[in-house]
């Protein structure tokens, strides 16, 4: 049995997919920014899936230091980790910014995972044979600095756009760093039925199950467990470009150097 922690896992396609692993007796760790909800959806899963073994952090990935924080409890309450699922993301939302100034979109989509994943990587290492999914999107836009520091703004979805082309290069460039942990980004498909896509586009194309299925597949699957930085695509159903920004060294160099300055301040 494997130990999998999914972030953002209280709706959508992260709580469906932990009930499809809770049910084959899986560790699972859930996530959400409420203790009420994450509390509720636990309770709910382990009755469904009967499996006792369903436990939960939570952590507003808008506000970088609760990030930061929800790391630390992972370090003391975790002995190992097999699989995380990078999965929490916001595409509408009242507020543009956080409490720190930051484009939320950025902050929540790329840089909360970011803090998040570096500093677990010791438990992360613990796990047999770990993998990352990391959730991009068929939307990728070219970072602008000033939407990843927080000092330009531009419409919901180019900021989220932005934000999900930042996950792929970061993706990327730790699959390189780290070669014993499986690493993939992943676009789970467009419009699929969930709130995110409701809310955004009152509409959706495909059902919650077709990014649930590749979610599942890619973290536990024998054929994904030699694809680190690599980028599947759910729309065509295979590997696939991500965008060329996300295979250019300088651009995730630069990228990575702000990111490193936007987190120590």
């Amino acid at each position: 049995m494997k130990t999998i922690l999914i972030t953002g896992s209280t709706d959508g396609i992260g709580k469906l997919t932990a009930l499809k692993l809770a049910k084959e007796g899986h560790d699972i760790y859930l996530h959400g920014r409420s203790e009420e909800k994450l509390n509720a959806v636990i309770n709910e899963l382990k009755e469904v899936s009967n499996n006792p073994n369903i436990k939960g952090f939570v952590a507003d990935f808008s506000d970088l230091k609760a990030v930061t924080q929800m790391a630390k409890n992972i370090k003391n309450d975790v002995k190992k980790l097999d699989v995380l699922i990078n999965n929490a993301g916001i595409y509408k939302t009242s507020s543009s910014k956080t409490i720190d100034g930051l484009d939320i979109r950025m902050a929540v989509n790329y840089l909360a995972p970011f803090i998040l994943t570096e500093n677990i990587i010791s438990v992360l290492e613990k796990g047999s044979e770990p993998r990352i999914v990391n959730l991009s999107s068929a939307a990728q836009s070219t970072v602008q600095k000033g939407v990843l520091t927080g000092n330009a703004t531009v419409n919901a979805s180019e900021s989220y756009a932005q934000s999900k082309l930042a996950l792929t290069m970061w993706s990327f460039h730790f699959a390189k760093q780290h070669p014993s942990i499986t690493t993939i980004a992943v676009n789970p498909g467009s419009l699929l039925n969930t709130k995110m896509a409701k809310e955004a586009y009152g509409q959706h194309w495909s059902p919650a199950e077709k990014g649930v299925d590749i979610l599942y597949d890619l973290a536990m699957s024998e054929p994904h467990k030699n694809q680190s930085g690599t980028y599947f695509d759910n729309d065509k159903g295979s590997y696939n470009n991500a965008h060329p920004d996300a295979y250019n060294d300088d651009k995730i160099k630069l990228l990575l150097t702000l990111t490193k300055t936007i987190i120590s301040n």
